[in-house]
């Protein structure tokens, strides 16, 4: 069923630069020649590691999407890398939360590593031929990533440092070679570092994948470290100061988690515009009634408001701004909400048929569940909406008021 894109005629790029607008025509085009064909699958089939798909990944990989964090002709990375995650998130959100980690998380933390380590590791990660994690969450702790918090430490050698815990819900780990890592600097320590570990050193294990609502195509699972050595060049950043690195990634990861928002939320308002335009009702068509029609009009003014929110995000971060917030915030809780609201609502004016996985006589679908299941986890990780709102309030009111 071909669905027209109400971006293309309701949403106008004016102050974007021109890079960036020319980046979201080869992201769309990347998107539909790798992704789109397979994205289905992806969004429905169980998780594991033989269901990771390499070749989606690889596809967007070899049209050059993995390289723009890395690409020095590129001004505006940070917007570019998230207009990417737009348009995957668009066909496949969970593809967007694998591409999030590869290409806003992860070199967020590599631009701390060492120039040998650099060189030996960014070439693998923008071929696509590496996949590489980021792991700050742990079975108790995940919004609050104070070091007191963390139950996975490192102590320090003479030639490195020696970590063990367990790190839970982390990307890619079944098949990445690499993980940068958020580490208590002690068992006892007051500290971060973070570190990055290679995945087949010996005491790593990798859990079994876990089974979820959604985001089937971004597997996840525990990764276990029973004394694992770490060499001291994989020292990402400054000793014990870790947990800057670690906000610093999150910061870009939730700009790019509120892209991911709207490409879902504009992928569910052109469903609903198009059942609205070819669905009968009474004799008329449904979007004939008024209470669609100012719906729509007041979400796809939202949408609007989201799209403008994470790309001014993004590009403060390119500009210099080390924290973009409280942009940042505002727009991972605001894209991420409204994904949610619109999928709903589309699948109330689908009725049944978007209740519906598929249809056993016609074989019909509108991968509306599918957008349902996905929707959810984009207002939970990375931050939960409930810190980002939290973030913003402290901006407002004050930090001596709010804590």
């Amino acid at each position: 069923m071909s669905i027209r894109r109400t971006q293309d005629h309701m949403s106008h790029d004016v102050f974007l630069p021109k890079e960036t607008v020319e980046l979201r025509a080869r992201a769309r085009a990347s998107v539909a020649r790798h992704l789109a064909p397979v994205a289905r699958e992806i969004g429905s089939r169980e998780e594991s590691a033989d269901s990771f798909p390499w070749g989606a990944f690889r596809g967007l990989a070899a049209d050059g999407l993995f390289g723009i964090p890395f690409d020095d002709t590129v001004e505006y990375p940070m917007l570019g890398v998230c207009t990417t995650a737009e348009e995957i998130a668009y066909e496949s959100s969970s593809m967007a939360g694998v591409y999030d980690g590869q290409c806003i998380l992860v070199p967020a933390t590599l631009a701390h590593a060492t120039p040998a380590l650099w060189e030996r590791l960014v070439p693998d990660l923008v071929s696509g031929e590496e996949a590489f994690a980021f792991a700050t969450t742990e079975p108790d702790t995940s919004s609050d990533l104070t070091a007191e918090r963390l139950g996975t430490w490192a102590e320090e050698t003479v030639d490195g440092y020696v970590v063990n815990g367990r790190k839970r819900w982390i990307t890619n780990s079944v098949v990445a070679g690499w993980v940068s890592i958020l580490v208590r600097a002690g068992r006892e320590g007051s500290r971060a570092h973070m570190l990055l570990i290679d995945l087949t050193s010996p005491g790593v294990r990798i859990g079994t994948p876990d089974l979820k609502l959604g985001h089937r195509g971004q597997i996840t699972a525990d990764i276990v470290l029973e004394d694992v050595h770490v060499p001291r060049e994989n020292l990402l950043g400054e000793p014990g100061r870790g947990m800057a690195v670690a906000l610093s990634a999150l910061v870009r990861g939730r700009i790019g988690i509120g892209a991911a928002g709207v490409g879902v939320a504009q992928a569910a308002l052109d469903l609903a515009v198009h059942r609205l335009q070819t669905r009968e009702v009474f004799g008329r068509p449904l979007g004939a009634m008024q209470h669609w029609q100012f719906q729509m009009a007041k979400r796809a003014t939202e949408l609007e408001c989201a799209r403008s929110l994470y790309q001014k995000a993004a590009m403060l971060l390119d500009a210099g701004d080390a924290t973009a917030e409280p942009e940042a915030a505002m727009a991972k809780a605001y894209g991420t909400c409204l994904a949610n609201d619109l999928v709903r609502e589309a699948i109330q004016i689908h009725g049944a048929l978007g209740f519906a996985r598929q249809v056993g006589e016609s074989g019909e679908s509108v991968r509306l569940e599918e957008l349902y299941r996905d929707a959810k986890i984009l207002e939970i990780f990375e931050g939960a909406n409930e810190l980002q709102h939290w973030i913003v309030a402290r901006r407002l009111i004050g930090r001596d008021i709010t804590g």
